[in-house]
């Protein structure tokens, strides 16, 4: 089983990018879960989903999971959360930050052992640039396709784009650009 841990605020679309992802792999026949857990759904409140993905059916409903990917979208939370609780020795983590990764790394003593498990890509900028907000949630999903190898990036792109379809013809090619970007742009 896959497990994948989403650390975010409010707001910024962890909830959203969860069951996006969750909706792509529905397609390829595995079994899936995405939910997410918070106190108030206040916006920029501190706040986390998750995704599950396996070939047999998901009876476990827990929250309480070994991740084999952190992904944290918002910068300050790499700080301020223990993004590293319950990992695997070969946790995978995906942060957004203009830093570079050494610098990040330089910066959190807990990531400092997990430095060729940590990837890097600026989120925000890229969901500024794309989209015109900071709503980092499809650009992760971008990074995330790239380091965990699970999609190829058309396949990805193009279950996407049946996801978005409810929305106008520029907002899905400004997320397109935006998940297409961090792919290209994760180290």
């Amino acid at each position: 089983m896959v497990e994948i841990r989403w650390h975010s605020r409010a707001g910024q679309g962890a909830v959203t990018g969860a069951k996006g992802l969750g909706d792509v792999v529905s397609t390829t026949g595995k079994q899936v879960q995405a939910f997410a857990l918070y106190g108030s759904a206040k916006r920029g409140a501190a706040m986390r989903a998750y995704n599950r993905i396996d070939d047999e059916p998901i009876i476990n409903h827990e929250k309480f999971m070994r991740p084999d990917y952190v992904l944290v979208i918002d910068p300050a939370l790499a700080y301020t959360d223990d993004i590293t609780a319950n990992d695997k020795a070969t946790t995978k983590y995906i942060i957004t930050t203009h830093k570079t990764k050494d610098e990040l790394i330089g910066e959190i003593p807990s990531l400092q052992d997990k430095s060729e498990r940590v990837f890097v890509v600026d989120c925000i900028d890229i969901s500024l640039k794309t989209i015109g907000r900071a709503i980092p949630n499809s650009p992760m999903l971008g990074a995330f396709v790239k380091v965990s190898g699970m999609f190829d990036l058309d396949y990805f792109l193009d279950r996407m784009k049946k996801v978005l379809s409810k929305f106008p013809q520029k907002i899905i090619d400004s997320n397109m650009d935006a998940i297409t970007t961090a792919y290209n742009e994760v180290k």
